[in-house]
């Protein structure tokens, strides 16, 4: 192990001549190429863009207690449900929502080892309180229900973005540049999305 670590310290650094503060991430295609991670908040009543921002890590875990955050900060009110994708599980930010009041509704992982663990619903022995009552949740029907609708709101938004907005692939280099485009492509999102009501 001593030797990996020595021979490691001993490579040449690689940095992209396109833009340093990109980092190579997994791309839906399977390939390996500089990018950043845009992530975004929306409100699945009115499907409203509340909270964006982008980061350099190719994972979303941790990520959901920093963007709740941020909602609630521009919101300038708690909120009571927060709906997110199994990539952002994090047990601490469960327990940390909880504590809170805000019940999270995202699939927990699948088990590694299905023959001690049918399900990743399944409480397990260490579980605290929140994360026990959260796999609870996520088992119930009304918990599968609620969890549905971030399919017809998000990534929806997703879609649109990446379809209409550019945000398939950025034109500009540097990681507060690419924010100020997402900021852009999220403010026109909204103006287009709520431009009836604003006219009348």
């Amino acid at each position: 192990l001593g030797k990996k670590i020595a021979a490691a310290r001993h490579k040449d650094v690689r940095v992209s001549t396109t833009d340093v503060d990109a980092r190579v991430m997994k791309m839906p295609d399977g390939g390996f190429r500089p990018a950043y991670n845009v992530q975004l908040a929306c409100d699945v009543e009115s499907r409203a863009i509340i909270g964006v921002d982008v980061i350099q890590a190719g994972v979303d875990a941790g990520q959901a207690e920093p963007m709740r955050r941020q909602v609630e900060q521009r919101m300038g009110t708690g909120i009571r449900e927060h709906l997110y994708d199994g990539g952002f599980v994090r047990l601490a930010d469960i327990e940390c929502a909880a504590a809170e009041g805000v019940e999270v509704y995202a699939p927990p992982k699948p088990p590694r080892n299905k023959t001690r663990r049918s399900s990743g619903v399944v409480p397990r022995l260490y579980d605290s309180p929140a994360v026990a009552q959260w796999r609870q949740r996520m088992a119930s029907a009304e918990g599968q229900a609620i969890y549905r609708r971030r399919a017809s709101s998000c990534e929806t938004i997703n879609g649109e973005l990446r379809t209409y907005r550019g945000l398939n692939r950025f034109l500009v280099r540097g990681l507060a540049k690419v924010r100020c485009v997402t900021l852009w492509s999220a403010l026109a999102y909204n103006l287009v999305h709520f431009g009836r009501m604003l006219i009348n």
